[in-house]
């Protein structure tokens, strides 16, 4: 089996680096990478250039196709392998995660598989995960599934039709995340068989928010409309988006009280976000 490693990047160098040192340790050796670039710039081009790469790259440019999820569809749609996946351009793979997903799909005749997010000691970051192998389902699918860490088959990921280029870091829209659980949802809803392994994971930057700034709350304000539009558009009803704003309410309020002002407000634009996105509002332009 030959996986395909399709990587979106924007405005990164040194990560993008980090990450193919990372792919040259691999133990499974069949496997391309397609570099999806959105700069307008010749920033990859030494760097993709590289004799030191132990597998083969595409450069495929598309300056002014800006998105997470339109680069990942542009990418996968020219991929030769029979498994795909999506690497972060700011992640970097552990030497065993394409054989030990390999073995996780052979062994459960999955059509995805999904890992978790991890520092170096294999904490779970930047997200919540369950803690033990299971199928994914309706219940369990926000905490069982992130992009970089997933592993389809090519023939199940055509049927899904690849990813909503509406929703997701970069898209034109105001829904700026969770493009990862509509692709779930749409592989439920055609009877594909869905995998968590929580031994499969890979390492990013952790995320740190004890004292957010302006500029990452307001990007977390995207991320959660992403959210909440995702559960309108998958007909997730008013109690579902009640479960999903109680613990940031319950967090705005303790924050608060704390006189945690700035970690109030990310609470609270956590909220809103998901309202926003469940009602569909757009932002008007500053």
């Amino acid at each position: 089996m030959k996986f395909s490693l399709v990587v979106c990047s924007l405005g990164r160098t040194v990560e993008i680096s980090d990450l193919f040192e990372s792919l040259n340790r691999q133990d499974f050796k069949d496997f391309e990478v397609i570099v999806v670039d959105q700069n307008s710039d010749d920033r990859l081009v030494e760097i993709l250039g590289d004799r030191k790469w132990q597998f083969p790259v595409t450069h495929l440019r598309t300056p002014t196709a800006r998105g997470a999820s339109r680069a990942r569809n542009n990418g996968w749609r020219v991929a030769r392998g029979e498994i795909i996946t999506f690497p972060d351009d700011d992640c970097w793979y552990p030497p065993w995660i394409l054989s030990k997903a390999l073995g996780i799909l052979e062994r459960t005749g999955a059509d995805m598989v999904t890992g978790r997010a991890a520092d170096l000691t294999g904490r779970s970051i930047n997200a919540r995960f369950e803690m033990s192998p299971q199928i994914i389902s309706l219940r369990n699918l926000w905490s069982t599934h992130i992009e970089w860490v997933a592993f389809f088959r090519r023939t199940a990921f055509e049927m899904i039709g690849g990813y909503d280029e509406d929703i997701g870091p970069g898209a034109a829209s105001p829904w700026q995340a969770c493009e990862a659980q509509d692709v779930s949802l749409r592989a439920l809803k055609l009877k594909l068989r869905c995998y968590f392994d929580p031994s499969l994971y890979a390492h990013h930057k952790e995320a740190v928010v004890t004292n957010p700034d302006e500029t990452v709350t307001r990007k977390q304000r995207g991320y959660a409309r992403g959210m909440g539009y995702v559960l309108r558009k998958h007909e997730f009803g008013p109690f579902h988006l009640l479960y999903w704003i109680a613990r940031p309410v319950g967090g705005m309020l303790y924050y608060f009280l704390q006189n945690k002002r700035n970690r109030a407000k990310y609470s609270a634009n956590v909220v809103m976000g998901r309202v926003e996105g469940w009602l569909k509002v757009r932002p008007k332009s500053p």
